[in-house]
């Protein structure tokens, strides 16, 4: 027996320190060190990466990205856990996520924002506007919305009174005003169609994505409230404190003086928030 003990009692003091050094090593997501971000292409994760990844890499976090073609896949991976940080999208846009997925995003601060807006293609002026004319939309829910707020802004057509902007739909166009023909198609393709088109409502995103000349628009969306782009992260998520560093990198002095020395002709939309 005492043979055995002699035997044992190593082997279950080396367990002992096996267990002990996992314990040990085991991060929690409140004290995490790299933070992973889903990028897609657009000026929101190139904004990240050249203005707030050095904030936070002081911070002493280490940022490692994920490139996901379009952001209905990059929120997948975000809900799955897969990754941890979004940039790339507006509060609309999410809720709508959360709505179809029983998802679980939030935003966690308001970030700068490229305003939609409406773009040439056979026309060049909003004034030529003319029966039958050829206008693409995004055909995404939340995008789509803003659409048909931009269309009523420019006067060629009028919602229904009571219908609330952010969820506007075809449904809700009380006039056409000019007959123009709305089509609804998948972001992306409108600037490649810009040839067939009359004209195009283009978001911010595909706008920087298509190299686009922002200054080439003929009239600019007024960004409601839950158009404006958000970082986005897993509700379990939003009170970590390498969420909060995410936030204080947005709102931080090092940051606003990089958009003072970088928003050429106010290209980007700043939230009262982060002046």
């Amino acid at each position: 027996m005492k043979k055995l003990l002699t035997l044992f009692l190593p082997l279950i003091f080396i367990g002992g320190l096996v267990g002990c050094d996992k314990s040990n090593n085991t991060v929690s997501a409140d004290n995490q060190q790299i933070i992973r971000v889903g990028t897609s292409p657009g000026p929101y994760s190139e904004l990240f990466m050249t203005a707030i990844k050095p904030i936070l890499e002081k911070e002493g976090y280490i940022i490692k990205t994920t490139d996901f073609s379009n952001l209905r896949l990059a929120d997948i991976a975000l809900n799955d856990g897969d990754i941890d940080l979004n940039v790339d999208q507006h509060t609309a846009y999410y809720q709508d996520f959360n709505k179809s997925t029983d998802g679980d995003l939030v935003g966690i601060t308001k970030i700068p924002t490229v305003p939609a807006g409406i773009y040439a293609g056979k026309k060049t002026a909003l004034n030529q506007v003319a029966k039958g004319d050829k206008v693409a939309i995004p055909q995404d829910p939340s995008n789509t919305a803003r659409a048909y707020a931009l269309l009523q802004k420019a006067g060629w057509i009028t919602l229904k009174d009571g219908t609330i902007l952010t969820k506007a739909t075809a449904n809700d166009i009380a006039q056409n005003k000019y007959g123009i023909d709305i089509i609804e198609m998948d972001s992306a393709t409108i600037p490649r169609s810009l040839a067939d088109l009359d004209y195009a409502v283009i978001t911010g995103s595909i706008v920087y994505a298509a190299k686009v000349d922002p200054k080439t628009t003929l009239l600019q969306e007024d960004i409601l409230e839950p158009l404006v782009l958000v970082a986005t992260v897993k509700q379990t998520n939003k009170e970590s404190k390498w969420a909060k560093a995410v936030v204080e990198a947005y709102r931080s002095d090092e940051f606003k003086q990089y958009l003072k020395d970088n928003n050429p002709n106010n290209y980007w939309f700043i939230p009262t928030e982060l002046h």
